[in-house]
């Protein structure tokens, strides 16, 4: 069901390995945008599982998670070693304006045994675009702590929505962990996008320019 949500600004994750710096050198538009959930699917977002909160100053929005986690080892599935979520945005920008994303930042939790491993990637894409956005960050056991990563696209690397295109704009997350040198039968690896309190934030940071 499309979830209107009013309000807004938009960013987005960028990996490319762009320069660091400030991304964002323009003034967001200083009329309201739309953003339309239109979906949400995969193994880390199952039904009404993430939501979706536009900021009220056109810069950023954050996706709250309650059940996206992978583990491997005791205790789990045999397939929970993957978990993805897409999410489908249909979003609604004043006239005469367009949008990328310049930064985004991924917070959850992981506990890895010695010699396990994880990572968690990104991608982003307009529909019927095959220019892409894309980051991964990678972990290594022993770990047990929060943890949180930011990716930082610069300036001339920023891909941005076509001027007076309407196309859906995807978001796709992975959450993958490995044994490794571990011992399954005795440990339990895992890694979440989600707080102990089972919510935690997916923040994204938009740039806005003037077509």
């Amino acid at each position: 069901m499309l979830q209107e949500i009013a309000t807004a600004g938009i960013m987005f994750l960028s990996s490319l390995a762009a320069p660091a710096g400030p991304a964002v050198q323009f003034a967001p538009p200083p009329d309201k945008i739309v953003i339309g959930v239109a979906s949400a699917n995969g193994s880390g977002c199952p039904d009404k599982s993430a939501e979706v909160q536009v900021s009220g100053d056109n810069t950023a929005f954050t996706v709250i998670y309650s059940e996206y986690q992978a583990q491997v080892g005791v205790g789990a599935e045999p397939d929970e070693f993957r978990r993805n979520c897409q999410l489908i945005l249909n979003v609604h920008v004043p006239q005469g304006y367009t949008f990328a994303i310049a930064k985004t930042d991924y917070r959850g939790f992981a506990r890895l045994a010695a010699g396990a491993w994880a990572y968690q990637q990104a991608n982003y894409y307009f529909q019927g675009d095959s220019h892409t956005a894309k980051a991964r960050h990678n972990f290594k056991g022993y770990f047990d702590n929060d943890w949180q990563t930011t990716d930082l696209v610069g300036i001339e690397a920023l891909v941005w929505a076509k001027c007076g295109a309407k196309r859906f704009f995807n978001i796709n997350t992975e959450l993958r962990v490995g044994v490794g040198t571990s011992d399954p039968k005795t440990t339990t690896s895992l890694i979440t996008m989600d707080s102990t309190d089972t919510e935690i934030s997916t923040i994204f940071h938009l740039a806005w320019k003037k077509c």
